[in-house]
């Protein structure tokens, strides 16, 4: 087990990609290991695709990259803009908002990142708001799409740890409101301490909120139907993102009008790059799950735990400490696919629910992805808007901070997650 872990990290030390870090540190260790033959490290390999959940992420991948190619951003953008922002900070109000209603849309929260980068970031700065927090206000904002469904994090969870993808996409919505209601307080009492005026002088009319919102409401509906169509049992977590690209060809050829047949070509081409860097990861992973799982590396962790307390609330407090660090040097599709397979048969015997912590795992590893050293939406985001780092970094602390103080309400009244869960499912 240390000779896996050893070779992995060295061989992302080098810049190796992930996917083939992982590869080379499990082929390893079946290489080196006099039990187990070579031959059932390659079955593991195969043995991952076979998977009829795993059909959901490349669906939900085409989808989003389709849904971008729809109208449905600029309507998005629209919208939020019309109901916050009348509010301190407006524009970068309207960057969670954004991040919210896109979470329903890309399922990404790096492609949200980026795209708001592009779109917003620019208008942000010349508007007078500082590089750092706009790229904070972005690339922490994105973090909402980790919980609000369809996230693919949350997919990928399930797959690995058997839990209902219903469930846990239901578990995401009350967090992820919570998510955006902390952020843009954030933002307000920055805003108000700064100067960052409002873009509207008075609030907008209903007459003005109810245009936007039936303007965007085919996204706005999206993933309530993907919420009704599964509570609802129409469809499978796999048959429901078929259903998302079908619902995305229908809003942008018949309703939008604005889908064009070179878009859907583009859209599968990137979906086709994008589901093989995933799957790659994904396939890999099964080999390193197994050989985890044989080195008895959950009941090692699970007994060195149980000895420092028994108490449910610590135990899962230093899982998420742990996960915490990691997220700050490992991307999380990995940390999710090799680490839920250790954790997870740890926090269930102590009664923790699997569904609530796979909310606070998704929430606590994608906040790697906005922090350094490695982050790949704060690199995304950085280098769109030209911002230094050491600035991003200190702009970033106050949003941080309310993340972690939002992950600790989640921590210690887990009915927040289970609400909808339990009452519909």
């Amino acid at each position: 087990m240390t000779l896996l872990a050893v070779t992995f990290f060295a061989l992302m030390a080098f810049g190796l990609p992930i996917a083939f870090a992982i590869g080379i540190a499990g082929f390893s260790f079946f290489a080196t290991n006099d039990i187990i033959p070579m031959s059932i490290g390659v079955q593991q390999v195969a043995s991952a695709s076979q998977s009829f959940p795993l059909l959901a992420v490349p669906f939900f991948v085409l989808a989003g990259h389709m849904m971008n190619r729809t109208g449905i951003t600029s309507r998005l953008i629209n919208c939020s803009n019309v109901l916050v922002s009348w509010m301190s900070g407006g524009l970068a109000q309207v960057c969670i908002v954004l991040s919210t209603l896109m979470g329903g849309v890309s399922g990404s929260a790096v492609a949200d990142a980026a795209m708001e980068a592009r779109i917003l970031g620019p208008s942000l700065i010349a508007r007078g708001y500082s590089k750092g927090f706009t790229a904070a206000a972005i690339a922490v904002g994105s973090l909402i799409t980790a919980t609000i469904p369809p996230s693919l994090g949350l997919i990928l969870y399930g797959f690995v740890g058997n839990v209902s993808i219903g469930r846990l996409f239901l578990a995401g919505v009350i967090p992820g409101f919570m998510m955006m209601a902390g952020l843009m307080l954030t933002v307000w009492l920055i805003a108000r301490r700064r100067g960052y005026r409002p873009e509207m002088a008075e609030r907008p009319t209903l007459r003005a909120v109810w245009r936007a919102v039936a303007d965007a409401k085919w996204a706005l509906l999206f993933p309530v139907a993907l919420l009704f169509a599964i509570r609802g049992g129409l469809f499978t977590p796999s048959e429901v993102g078929a259903f998302a690209v079908i619902y995305a060809a229908v809003v942008g050829f018949l309703l939008h009008r604005e889908l064009t047949w070179a878009g859907v070509a583009e859209a599968l081409q990137e979906a086709v790059v994008d589901t093989g860097l995933i799957m790659l990861i994904i396939l890999f992973s099964g080999m390193v799950g197994y050989a985890i799982i044989f080195e008895q590396a959950p009941q090692t962790i699970a007994e060195a735990m149980t000895q420092l307390t028994s108490n449910p609330l610590l135990v899962v407090a230093l899982i998420l400490i742990f996960l915490f660090i990691a997220g700050l040097f490992v991307e999380s599709t990995v940390l999710v696919l090799l680490l839920t397979p250790i954790f997870l048969p740890i926090v269930t015997p102590l009664g923790v629910d699997p569904v609530h912590f796979g909310i606070l795992m998704m929430t606590i590893v994608t906040l790697g992805s906005m922090t350094p050293p490695v982050g790949v939406a704060m690199y995304t985001v950085c280098s769109l808007l030209d911002c230094p780092i050491e600035e991003y970094v200190v702009e970033s602390l106050p949003f941080v901070g309310t993340i972690v103080l939002l992950v600790a309400v989640l921590t210690l009244w887990p009915g927040l997650v289970l609400f909808l869960p339990n009452m519909l499912m």
